[in-house]
This record gives C-alpha cells, sequence and structure tokens, in this order.
C-alpha cells in the first residue's frame, strides 16, 4: 500500500474488560493520492465497450467504479491502520476488529475506530493457605448392580409374546393413524418403542397398555403441559392405535460366558471385580475433581481479575454448539444461564495458565511419550498408531495440556490444606 502508515493518527483508548479501541484519523492528501494509485489500477484492468483497455475516461471510470474503489481503499486504510496500531502500542488480538464511527467523505480526513480484545495480563499474588476438602470417593451399595444390569439388558433378546397386554419394559410394534378434519387420506404411521422410557406421550402409553397384538382403539390423547415444544401443550388429538406385536426382552445370563463375551474376562466374577475397579476410580477421579475445582474456586476469588467477553462468548458457544431450529429467546435464555459459569471456566483456565508461566511448568516431551504409550496399551495398539491418531484429531494438545494441568495442580496442593 502506498499510504505512508508513520503519518497515521491513531490515539489508544482502554477499555474494560480487556477491550481495546483505536481511534484513527487518515490525512485527506494521503487518502486522495491513495485513491489515485487505485484508480489506475482499475484503469489498466477493466474493459468497457468503445474503449481501448487503459484508455477510460475519468468521469466514467468513476461512474462505473466509484464505488468498488471506494470499498477496497477503506479495506486497504483500516488495515494498514490496524497493523501500524498493533504494532506502536505493542498489541495482541484475541477477537475480531470490529469498525466503528466511519467517516468518510471526499477531501476530507478518514476517520474510524477499531474495536477488539487483548489477551489478559494477571496477578496471581496468593496461590495457597487455603482449606479444601476431599469428598469420600465411595461407592453406592448397588453401583456394580446397576452397571450389570445394563449389560443383561444391552446383551438381552427380545422375544414375541403372543398374548396378554403390553407393560413397562416391553417392546411395542405399533401403527398411529391421526384422525379428524383433514386426515381422510392419511397413512397409518408405524412406531416401535420400549414402554416406560419416555419415547412417546403418556397418554398414547397408557393406551396402547390396553390393547392386545392385533387389536386396534381409537383415543384422544393430550400434550402434557411441561411438553418441550411450549405451543402444542394441553393440545388434543383423536388416534386410532394398532397394536401389531409385543417383545420381551429375555436378559443375558450372569455366567462365565457371559463375562467371555465381554472380552478379555474369564469367570464373571472378573468382569465384577473389573467394574468395581472402574467405578471406584471413576469415583477417585469425581473426587480429585472437586479439589481441584476448590482449589480454583479459591484461587480465583483471592486474586480478582476480570476476563474478555470475547472469550466468555466463545465458551458459551462450544457449549451450546449450533442450535438450529430453536427460537432466539430459548438460546438467549441458555446464553445467560450458561455465561457465568463460562465467566468461571475462563478465569480457571487463565489461572492454571499463569501459574504454569511463573513456576515454569510444562509438559515435557518424554511425558507426552509415556503418555501416548499408556493409551497404546491399553488399547491394543502401537505407539505410533495412537500418534498418527492423535494428530488426525488433532488431540496431541489435550495430551499436553492434560499433563501441565496435572503439575500445576499438584503444585497448588501443595500449597494449601487438602483435608
Amino acid at each position: 500500500m502506498s499510504i505512508d502508515a508513520s503519518r497515521l493518527d491513531v490515539v489508544l483508548l482502554e477499555g474494560e474488560r480487556w477491550r481495546r479501541t483505536l481511534n484513527v484519523t487518515v490525512p485527506a492528501d494521503l487518502v486522495s493520492s491513495e485513491r489515485q494509485v487505485l484508480a489506475k489500477q482499475y484503469a489498466s484492468q477493466v474493459k468497457l465497450p468503445g474503449f481501448r483497455k487503459g484508455k477510460i475516461p475519468a468521469g466514467i471510470m468513476e461512474k462505473q467504479f466509484g464505488p468498488s474503489l471506494d470499498r477496497k481503499l477503506l479495506d486497504s486504510v483500516i488495515n494498514t491502520a490496524l497493523q501500524e496500531g498493533l504494532k506502536r502500542e505493542e498489541l495482541r488480538p484475541i477477537s475480531e476488529a470490529e469498525v466503528a464511527d466511519l467517516k468518510f467523505e471526499p477531501d476530507e480526513d478518514v476517520m474510524f475506530a477499531i474495536s477488539f480484545d487483548v489477551q489478559p495480563t494477571i496477578e496471581l499474588s496468593r496461590l495457597g493457605g487455603f482449606s479444601v476438602e476431599t469428598p469420600e470417593a465411595v461407592l453406592e451399595e448397588d453401583a456394580v448392580d446397576q452397571v450389570v444390569a445394563r449389560l443383561q439388558e444391552q446383551h438381552g433378546n427380545w422375544q414375541l409374546v403372543d398374548e396378554g397386554q403390553p407393560t413397562e419394559g416391553t417392546l411395542v410394534d405399533v401403527e398411529i393413524l391421526r384422525l379428524g378434519e383433514g386426515e381422510e387420506d392419511a397413512e397409518p404411521q408405524p412406531y416401535e418403542f420400549v414402554l416406560g422410557k419416555g419415547d412417546a406421550l403418556p397418554d398414547i402409553e397408557q393406551a396402547i397398555q390396553t390393547l392386545a397384538p392385533g387389536e386396534s382403539g381409537e383415543f384422544v390423547v393430550r400434550f402434557p403441559d411441561d411438553f418441550n415444544d411450549e405451543a402444542r401443550r394441553g393440545e388434543e388429538q383423536h388416534l386410532k392405535l394398532t397394536l401389531k406385536s409385543i417383545k420381551a426382552l429375555e436378559l443375558a445370563e450372569l455366567t462365565d460366558d457371559f463375562a467371555r463375551s465381554m472380552g478379555g474376562f474369564e469367570t464373571f466374577q472378573e468382569l465384577r471385580d473389573r467394574i468395581t475397579e472402574d467405578l471406584t476410580r471413576e469415583a477417585q477421579e469425581r473426587a480429585e475433581s472437586s479439589v481441584r475445582g476448590q482449589l480454583l474456586d479459591s484461587l480465583v476469588d483471592a486474586n480478582p481479575f476480570t476476563v474478555p467477553q470475547s472469550m466468555v462468548d466463545r465458551y458459551v458457544d462450544s457449549v451450546l454448539g449450533n442450535p438450529e431450529g430453536v427460537p432466539p429467546e430459548k438460546i438467549a435464555e441458555a446464553r445467560s444461564h450458561v455465561t457465568p459459569q463460562a465467566e468461571r471456566a475462563v478465569k480457571h483456565f487463565l489461572a492454571i495458565q499463569q501459574i504454569a508461566k511463573t513456576e515454569g511448568l510444562q509438559a515435557s516431551e518424554a511425558e507426552i511419550d509415556e503418555r501416548v504409550e499408556a493409551i497404546a496399551e491399553a488399547n491394543g495398539q502401537t505407539p505410533a498408531e495412537v500418534y498418527a491418531s492423535l494428530q488426525k484429531a488433532e488431540r496431541l494438545e489435550s495430551i499436553e495440556r492434560e499433563i501441565l494441568e496435572s503439575k500445576v495442580f499438584k503444585f497448588l496442593k501443595a500449597q494449601s490444606n487438602i483435608e
């Protein structure tokens, strides 16, 4: 670009929550000279019927391409001003630059403001002396039995029931036909679901339980008052229900053969022991997670600091995803509910990063290799295969972050009283 960046008037304003604004003034003569350069470039490249390339009169060029020239000119000026301002003030933006208050008139100075968030700088003067309770990592009395019961269900077989009426837990095959005005040519729709799982309206499930295989009946069903779609709450429909078949689940027998079908077990007792080990480890991990959360909460409460709004917004977006078809008011309600948690999470993240920096903590290549080898052994793969899959899924950084966070928490626990 031909604009002399050193002649730009750039004033930095510091806003709240690490918001920074560059107020820029570009002298009119610089704008004019840059526009002339762009106009010559356009004239040498464009073609118009009746004119030779490069010989189009200035008036016609202005009429045909004036708006395009202005847009290109402003893009060029704004980008130059942004780069110059960042260089002068030694700023590191972490959000998209937003342009506002643009004043662009012929033969006058161009003025505008560029706003963005910068990487926050935080100080943690107190790192310890906190009292934290470790919750007891105890299994619920029937926790193992619940897991075994789920495995029984998952590996059971559905057996056809010829007589009787369906009950909760049975698999029903039904046809549902909507009756009423405008439904004369409608076709019955087939459905298959397990009663009692909440896959159908309560009134529909109750109606089905009055039928035997091969029977039909007409029913008026009502949408409950807590139905997800508010517009349909309390709505009534006239339906014809036909029960095609009933199936009951025959649970798998808890034998050594059943354990062997799970893979890696010789006896059913070995399977129970592994389930107990896994649940115990999960309980210990939850207890450790609680300690970490308490430490971080105490840390950020003892060292108050603000975080950029853009970081909070990105975290909220990652939690909510892309909720297509959800009414805007519902999305706004969800965002307001998640935002306080998101702000807390961002503070936790920044505190961890700051401690790692000040204490010189990092994940070494040997530690990453060790973690990869452990994953490989647990999954029956080679370290090279695990590395390739982690790189493809862009998860190597998450392994490094886990190791780093573990070191930070080890440091923090040593500074406080863990009861």
